[in-house]
């Protein structure tokens, strides 16, 4: 426990003196100054806490701290969230550095543990996900015990996102053409994703009620997806939560060569729009459907994901400005959805080059 006494010096500044008793019952002092009480005081709690807490630290392993952090973020965050950060701790973390006394860590630690990851088969990108984890967990062991954040020296694994595959516009038109012969609730949701952009969560957890034909509108207000569970016999649940963002909620007006197709398969407010039920359809289930259909009209396979992308793509060569793309895929930015969901066909590139010339006649 920490006592403090603060007191005027004659020289006019403030000094707070702070001792506690160690583990052996030794007093420990260090004093501060400022020039004011208030400052004085502010830098004496901040030495307790980077210098007298650190003791609490001593004994505690990176795999006590881990679960430590998850279990006080675990009321700020979303279920799926916390389910992902348990993951990888109990799947990456832990195994390979639970048992490490936290004031102990190395770099060299942090670079080992990288390379084995690396050496597992893990990509880039997973590495650098699981190290902004631990990265978080040192801020926290920094910011409530005042311990050095030995992340902070890490040099990060140097990632970039995979290209993402996408039909061309020519098949496009064969999966829609292919989709208007057999018509079925897996039709209806890749032509949703293909004209609105949802993503396949947002897609699966559409309901009616979320679909006013008379407006013409498309509310998304929730997503699902499955998650791993703790001390239950199921390993993994299907959990329907917040969309991914704040600006993921949002509402997407429904263009007109939808309108008929979502006549035809109207159903009570409370159904689900896919499963035409009280349950949902699952994402997975979605994406092999939806692989199936691929190979039945001799298309390339590629993620369900990239209807999105292929959305975007087609909404800018529609003329589509940034601004309004960006809000209808519910992205917080659009630098967003210029780097990431707006792909140039090398046709429409060699349309955009053909349209530099000179003239001849000054030639």
């Amino acid at each position: 426990m920490a006592n403090l006494n603060t007191y005027l010096r004659k020289d006019g500044r403030w000094e707070v003196r702070i001792y506690s008793t160690d583990i052996n019952g030794r007093r420990r002092y260090k004093s501060v100054y400022g020039q004011t009480e208030e400052e004085a005081e502010r830098k004496a709690m901040y030495l307790y806490n980077s210098t007298f807490n650190h003791c609490l630290l001593t004994k505690m392993t990176v795999k006590d701290l881990i679960v430590e952090y998850i279990q006080r973020k675990q009321p700020l965050l979303k279920e799926s969230t916390v389910a992902n950060y348990r993951m990888k701790a109990e799947k990456h973390i832990i195994p390979a550095l639970g048992e490490i006394v936290c004031t102990e860590i190395t770099a060299n630690d942090i670079y080992r543990f990288i390379e084995a990851k690396r050496c597992q088969g893990l990509s880039e990108r997973y590495i650098y996900d699981i190290l902004v984890l631990l990265k978080s967990v040192f801020r926290y062991a920094n910011i409530t015990y005042g311990v050095r954040n030995i992340m902070d020296s890490i040099v990060m694994p140097r990632h970039s996102r995979p290209e993402v595959a996408v039909l061309s516009k020519n098949e496009q038109m064969r999966l829609i053409q292919h989709l208007t012969r057999n018509p079925c609730s897996t039709a209806l949701a890749i032509l949703l994703s293909l004209y609105t952009g949802l993503r396949i969560g947002e897609l699966c957890a559409l309901q009616w009620q979320d679909i006013d034909l008379e407006k013409r509108i498309l509310t998304v207000n929730k997503t699902i997806q499955r998650i791993q569970t703790v001390n239950v016999k199921a390993r993994t649940k299907l959990v329907i939560t917040a969309p991914k963002s704040k600006s993921s909620v949002r509402e997407i007006p429904i263009p007109e060569c939808l309108i008929t197709l979502l006549e035809q398969y109207k159903d009570s407010p409370d159904l689900f729009v896919l499963s035409a039920n009280i349950k949902p359809l699952e994402p997975r289930t979605l994406q092999y459907r939806f692989a199936r259909i691929l190979n039945n009209a001799d298309l390339p396979s590629v993620h369900f994901h990239s209807l999105r992308h292929a959305f975007a793509t087609n909404c800018v060569a529609a003329g589509f400005d940034v601004k309004t793309l960006s809000e209808i895929l519910g992205h917080s930015s659009v630098e967003l959805t210029l780097n990431l969901y707006v792909h140039s066909s090398m046709e429409r590139k060699k349309e955009f080059m053909n349209l530099l010339t000179w003239d001849k006649a000054s030639a």
